[in-house]
């Protein structure tokens, strides 16, 4: 029975090609598409992402419901919170200028499988976002007809009372996703005119709204009398901050046009900074002016705005709010059919998803069939399903992204870069001295001769440390460290960091709530895992990065990514738990389709070399330096032969 058992060589290459990780080209500016977007392009592709139908939705709720008018310091603590997760996706977005986005960066950092399953997420997520906004969109409308259009598809068409779908089918909803689907078809230059069109129209109402609400603003309704500023205290705060983190989540569409970017390295971290900057702003101040102009607990939550400019004698403002929230429920609807085909198109060229989808137009130079098929499938969803109970969806997807994205830029960060493999110390010290070489009865086997040497006197080339490897202050302290490769000690830092985070999080989220733990194992099991975090944070930082001032690059690494990937964590965990069974059922599905069709068509697949039997390989002998003797091991079968003192020469090349 044990010859059917997987030897360990096999499963050792089985691991090795879920973790392989994506080869770039030399030429990261070379690509099929067309680079015509600007910085101010994808500033406003990236503010129509965020500034959606939560802004006249989003602020009413939180305030009324949980946070009050410290709704203010809810968006801050977001944006904050935001802006972690949006520098990540700068630094990648300079450095690696190509479509993709999550998907793209944790593909060239982390490995294969957890980048496909990334991107499968990033997939659904985008499509539920883009069919409930439809939804919004046209009930929004339906809203301002008194529901007309509602009542007329119900009573000619019918009512459903089936699970999982809508009461009657949205044929707006659809009929929106089809027009923009068209649109987005024609190119990126159609689709960002498209984009500035709408975004120059939610601005304008924006900023009338924000005029006319200082106007009429009212400080007494931030008084004791009507329950204070913070009427939740703290945890009203951080639980509207966790709702509020979601209005920001629009911002990886600048990455994922990252390769229709003219100038990447300049414009990918200036429109995430301008577009993130001004969202922030725009939620602060209309959360200010919608808590000033009427007392908070008076909010109605689905139409916050309208409602308020309507008490206050000027009901004609409703329309205005009315046409601010479709136009920027538009820019959200061109923001997610962009992206979408864009990261498909990313996987399908990789070959880790159906080969028809990485066909781009020649004329349009856009990936049209994504474009299409996509666009059906959201505006079907869009069409009859019921997303209400989905919505939650996104926000795993989200996070999920966001904590893999910031996990790999620590990693990336602690890699050496593509040819910044050390030179041999021969080349530095052309007459070695025969001390120089291993100590005394030690013996070093390497598997290649040719691709090994180099390491035998790296003790020299201690001067020039690479990134990766331990930094010279920590070396009397954690010797035992400097003979693994430069950057295994970091990767294993981040898995037992991204682990430490989760058990620390669980025992926040479910300690006293679903495991009831007492008061001393719930401290305990605190302390432990926070030293866990805190000791793996450090055993990275002891270890060289690389600096560069060629690309932006996110400040105070690692503290900045570790702190977004316990946030990102924490909030994962805040979600329901059919969330997560949802989202287990959909990973299964993304596993199906990897191990049956991905893993076999990845072009890192056929870029490795088949395997082939090592008919010998090498010894290093000690005492001597990189001009030393050189035996050949022979197969088992045959005895080992020193090679004679005439072949140095030979050992040499």
């Amino acid at each position: 029975m044990a010859r059917w058992l997987p030897r360990s060589t096999d499963l050792t290459r089985f691991c090795q090609k879920l973790n392989r990780v994506k080869t770039l080209e030399d030429d990261m500016m070379e690509t099929s598409f067309n680079r015509c977007l600007s910085t101010i392009d994808l500033t406003l592709l990236g503010i129509g992402g965020m500034v959606g139908s939560g802004l006249y939705v989003l602020t009413g709720t939180v305030a009324k419901e949980i946070a009050g008018p410290a709704v203010i310091v809810s968006f801050i603590i977001a944006g904050f919170a935001s802006l972690l997760a949006a520098l990540c996706y700068a630094e990648f977005g300079a450095r690696v200028p190509k479509t993709g986005s999550a998907y793209m960066f944790t593909y060239v950092s982390v490995g294969e499988i957890w980048a496909f399953l990334i991107g499968w997420n990033v997939l659904l997520e985008y499509m539920i976002g883009g069919a409930a906004v439809a939804r919004a969109w046209s009930g929004y409308l339906d809203s301002i007809f008194n529901h007309k259009i509602k009542n007329f598809t119900e009573t000619h068409v019918g009512a459903w009372q089936v699970p999982f779908l809508a009461h009657y089918p949205d044929f707006l909803a659809a009929a929106i996703l089809l027009v923009a689907t068209t649109f987005i078809s024609f190119g990126a230059k159609v689709s960002s005119w498209l984009n500035h069109v709408f975004s120059a129209i939610s601005m304008g109402i924006i900023l009338f709204i924000l005029i006319m609400g200082f106007v009429l603003a009212q400080p007494k309704n931030w008084s004791t009398q009507e329950g204070g500023f913070a009427p939740y205290g703290l945890s009203g705060i951080m639980a509207g901050t966790a709702t509020c983190f979601y209005a920001f989540v629009g911002f990886d569409v600048i990455a994922a046009s990252s390769e229709e970017a003219r100038n990447p390295q300049r414009a990918i971290p200036r429109a995430i900074a301008f577009s993130l900057g001004l969202a922030t702003g725009v939620y602060i101040l209309v959360s200010v002016v919608l808590t000033l102009m009427v007392p908070w607990h008076t909010l109605d939550p689905d139409s916050a705005l309208a409602d308020a400019f309507y008490r206050r004698g000027y009901a004609w403002a409703g329309f205005l709010v009315a046409a601010g929230s479709i136009c920027a429920m538009n820019t959200v609807l061109l923001s997610n059919l962009f992206s979408l085909p864009r990261i498909v198109y990313a996987m399908a060229e990789d070959g880790l998803f159906f080969q028809v989808f990485s066909r781009v137009h020649p004329r349009t130079q856009v990936p049209v069939i994504g474009i299409v098929v996509f666009g059906l499938l959201m505006a079907l969803l869009a069409l009859i399903f019921d997303l209400e109970a989905l919505v939650q969806f996104l926000s795993i997807g989200t996070l999920l992204a966001y904590t893999f994205v910031a996990a790999s830029i620590i990693v990336l960060r602690f890699q050496q870069q593509k040819g910044d493999v050390p030179a041999p110390a021969a080349s530095h010290q052309p007459n070695p001295e025969p001390h120089e070489g291993p100590s005394e009865g030690e013996l070093k086997e390497y598997e290649s001769f040719s691709d090994k040497l180099q390491l035998v006197d790296r003790d020299k080339s201690k001067e020039q440390r690479e990134p990766g490897q331990l930094k010279a202050a920590f070396e009397p302290y954690l010797e035992f460290l400097s003979d693994f490769y430069p950057g295994e000690v970091v990767t294993v830092a981040v898995v037992t960091l991204m682990v430490s985070a989760v058990c620390l999080c669980s025992i926040l989220v479910f300690g006293n709530t679903h495991l009831h733990l007492p008061t001393w194992s719930y401290s305990l099991l605190l302390v432990l895992f926070s030293l866990g975090f805190l000791l793996s944070l450090l055993l990275i930082w002891a270890h060289e990065q690389q600096h560069s001032t060629q690309t932006f690059q996110i400040p105070l690494v690692p503290l900045s990514p570790a702190l977004s990937i316990i946030l990102n964590i924490y909030l994962m965990l805040k979600l329901s738990y059919m969330t997560w069974l949802r989202f287990a059922v959909w990973l299964l599905l993304g596993l199906l389709v990897y191990f049956g069709y991905g893993i076999w068509h990845s072009k890192e697949n056929l870029r490795e070399p088949r395997p082939q039997r090592v008919s010998a390989r090498y010894v290093v002998f000690p005492g001597g330096s990189l001009e030393e003797r050189v035996q050949a091991v022979q197969p088992s079968s045959q005895p080992a032969t020193r090679l004679p003192d005439t072949d140095t020469d030979d050992c040499k090349r």
